[in-house]
């Protein structure tokens, strides 16, 4: 976990678990293994469990760490918190019980501001009825490419206070996209050595989307070798528009 984060549309990161394994293709270049793999090697405690070497890696076993669930209270300020920046909290290793312990402390510290984002659309879904929603959780689910958009219609039975979409490693065109019932979307590229192309044509087309179904549109990266080397303007210009809470 940490204080601060360089992620764009967050300010904390909290892991509370560790660890996942590929399902889709914008698991491909996963950031999240390949720091695990350093962590591991450093010696980080957090990192020494080894996931399948078919769909994980060293140190990215999933890994509960109940130890971590103390942290947010021990903030002070209000901030914006990205829950399992290294994990994925609806894996199906992470127990329902454990789901809920994450969402207990979520409703502890209204003073802040929970950001959960999974791949894991169905097991969410199927959860959501056996957990309490704390208004302060912001719930998303990742969606590359047009193969994804299922799992947007799974986010909308889920009854949080902000339901959003991360487009990011975008992958290509969404096409036919509906946004009833959402309320944010984040879209970006991929960055490192493999990172594939974003065109700017996908990332216009979710952009009006965005506007002609009054969602807040949030534009992280064009991505490239690093994060930072394409930049973050759109057509001249940022956009770091966020969400407004409603009713679930």
């Amino acid at each position: 976990m940490s204080d601060r984060s360089a992620i764009e549309w967050t300010e904390a990161t909290w892991n509370p678990t560790t660890g996942c394994d590929r399902v889709s293709p914008g698991c491909d270049n996963c950031y999240a293994l390949t720091l695990a793999k350093r962590l591991k090697a450093m010696g980080a405690a957090k990192y020494q469990n080894d996931g399948d070497p078919r769909t994980s890696g060293p140190g990215f076993g999933v890994t509960l760490h109940p130890e971590a669930l103390d942290v947010p209270y021990g903030w002070k300020s209000p901030r914006t918190v990205f829950v399992n920046s290294m994990s994925d909290l609806f894996h199906a290793r992470v127990p329902l019980d454990y789901v809920r312990r994450v969402f207990g402390v979520v409703a502890d510290t209204p003073q802040h501001t929970y950001q959960v984002l999974t791949k894991r659309a169905r097991r969410l879904r199927q959860l959501a009825p056996k957990l309490d929603w704390p208004d302060n959780l912001w719930m998303g689910v990742s969606v590359e490419s047009e193969k994804e958009l299922a799992r947007v219609d799974d986010l909308r039975d889920v009854p949080a206070a902000v339901r959003f979409l991360s487009c990011e490693p975008l992958l290509g065109p969404l096409p036919g996209l509906s946004l009833d019932g959402i309320q944010w979307v984040i879209a970006g590229g991929e960055s490192g050595p493999g990172h594939r192309r974003l065109d700017e044509a996908w990332v216009t087309q979710i952009r009006d989307t965005c506007q002609g179904a009054g969602v807040a549109f949030f534009f992280k990266q064009w991505g490239g070798r690093t994060p930072k080397a394409g930049g973050r303007l759109l057509q001249g210009r940022t956009w770091d528009q966020m969400p407004l809470p409603v009713a679930a």
